[in-house]
């Protein structure tokens, strides 16, 4: 998730010629052309139509198609992941029971009112009795000196928010698109341990792998740690590889019926469905047959067949991870609406990289803070770095490095024309124009821009902001340069 003062102001409109001055990065011996660009495009210095394309990049790459960390080696890092990196929950390893004080630690380090003033849909100051209210809803006083955690599956992407409610706000009256109350989203099929209710019965407050957060209780089916913990357990599965894909559309079954199930998601195949028998009216030979939670009335999971049409996005298990996948897959996300915390069914700048990597199999934390300084991956900090080492890190980026500057990260693409280029979900934007003045762009999606000329002020440049590089692939052997 990003940091609002860094992607996510709203930002004037502004034109901008193609010329510009820009730090150069010296081009190996030996270089070679570059594929053809296409023609330029106005507004973002340096675009050319090729570079809006994966393949162009994919070109570039001296192996596009070699396995760059295979499925054991994936495996390996994700048990590093969750050794080292404290933002990855084991939710399996939580004890049998929990006590008041660990439950209401987890809830106070999350749900605490901002200082600052909050303002609602209407633009107006959020009510003091909504406030109160709100407080009164989460329940402190009624959390029972120890309980056991029930365990439940998502059955449909959810909100994860701050408090258990549904109550938008915002740290402005005229900017309606950062909801500081939305933290994330989980998607069907995760997994969850409920550790407590809102008052009212209709929030849980739940751990997740990567996150601890409220959730809307008729987004979760609860059922025994054995059939919550083995659900997937096996194989075979069909990983959703589009931005997003749905079930089909199946009137007999409205629970399951047009799901939306977003990148990396991954679902167990009923391989053995006899295929003479229907799936919820429908003859599955165009579809594959999986099984997905559902919620009863009374809230308790029951597990059942669905269809996920051949149409839709998918992979049998996670893909291949190439150079030419990870561009690809970053692509799928290009023009995207930026959605804060998972927001507007979209996603925002770590949501974004997090996908990505999910679809190869690779966990990594939620928010930009964590990812930045996660100690599981191999790490650049350039935090107190002099401009001169800046630009020799940079000058070192490969193809999927993450480039976090406060609240923003960026996935480094290719170089070219003395450019480093990223694609990244960001509400901002802004670079030097030709007249010496910052010109402030709301691209606000998902979107392709190089990296020298960003600006974060009018007087330090993203390089500049540069916290944290974070490498999750192996040493590349760099494409040549023209």
């Amino acid at each position: 998730m990003s940091n609002p003062s860094a992607c996510s102001r709203r930002w004037r409109p502004a034109l901008l010629g193609l010329a510009m001055a820009i730090t150069a990065v010296t081009a190996p011996a030996g270089a070679r052309s570059a594929p053809d660009p296409g023609p330029a495009l106005p507004y973002i210095i340096g675009l050319h139509e090729a570079y809006l394309t994966p393949g162009y990049w994919a070109a570039r790459q001296p192996e596009p198609d070699r396995v760059l960390l295979d499925p054991a080696q994936i495996a390996a890092g994700n048990a590093r992941m969750l050794a080292l990196d404290a933002h990855i929950q084991d939710i399996a390893a939580l004890p049998e029971q929990v006590t008041a004080a660990q439950v209401r630690e987890a809830i106070s380090a999350l749900s605490r009112w901002p200082q600052r003033a909050l303002y609602g849909a209407d633009g107006a100051p959020v009510p003091a009795a909504t406030r109160a209210a709100i407080e009164a809803n989460v329940g402190l006083s009624k959390v029972a000196a120890q309980a056991a955690p029930q365990f439940g599956l998502v059955v449909k992407r959810a909100a994860l928010r701050t408090w258990p409610t549904r109550e938008r706000v915002f740290s402005t009256p005229d900017n309606t698109d950062i909801d500081r109350f939305q933290e994330s989203a989980l998607f069907p099929g995760d997994k969850v341990a409920v550790v407590h209710r809102s008052a009212d019965g209709n929030w849980m407050f739940v751990h997740s792998e990567r996150y601890s957060a409220w959730i809307e209780a008729d987004a979760v089916a609860t059922g025994s740690r054995a059939q919550v913990l083995g659900y997937g357990s096996t194989g075979p599965y069909r990983v959703i590889t589009g931005a997003t894909a749905q079930t089909a559309y199946t009137p007999e079954e409205p629970r399951l019926s047009r799901l939306q199930l977003d990148m990396g998601v991954r679902l167990p195949v009923l391989a053995e469905w006899d295929p003479a028998q229907l799936v919820n009216g429908q003859q599955a030979h165009a579809s594959w047959v999986v099984q997905l939670p559902a919620r009863r009335a009374d809230g308790s999971l029951e597990l059942l067949p669905a269809l996920l049409p051949r149409s839709q996005d998918s992979h049998a298990g996670y893909l291949p991870l190439t150079a030419r996948h990870l561009l690809q897959q970053a692509y799928k996300f290009l023009g995207e609406r930026y959605g804060w915390g998972h927001d507007y069914e979209a996603r925002d700048c770590s949501g974004f990289v997090s996908e990505i990597y999910r679809s190869f199999g690779i966990v990594l934390p939620r928010n930009t803070s964590a990812q930045g300084v996660s100690p599981a991956l191999q790490r650049t900090a350039l935090e107190g770095r002099d401009a001169a080492a800046r630009q020799r890190a940079v000058a070192g980026l490969q193809l999927g490095d993450l480039i976090y500057i406060p609240g923003h990260v960026m996935m480094s693409i290719g170089q070219v024309d003395g450019r480093h280029w990223v694609i990244h979900d960001t509400a901002g934007g802004s670079w030097t124009g030709e007249d010496g003045t910052r010109v402030q762009a709301h691209l606000n999606g998902v979107s392709v821009t190089p990296l020298e000329p960003m600006m974060a002020s009018d007087d330090r440049s993203y390089i500049d902001r540069i916290t944290n590089l974070q490498r999750i692939l192996p040493p590349l052997r760099q494409p040549e340069h023209e």
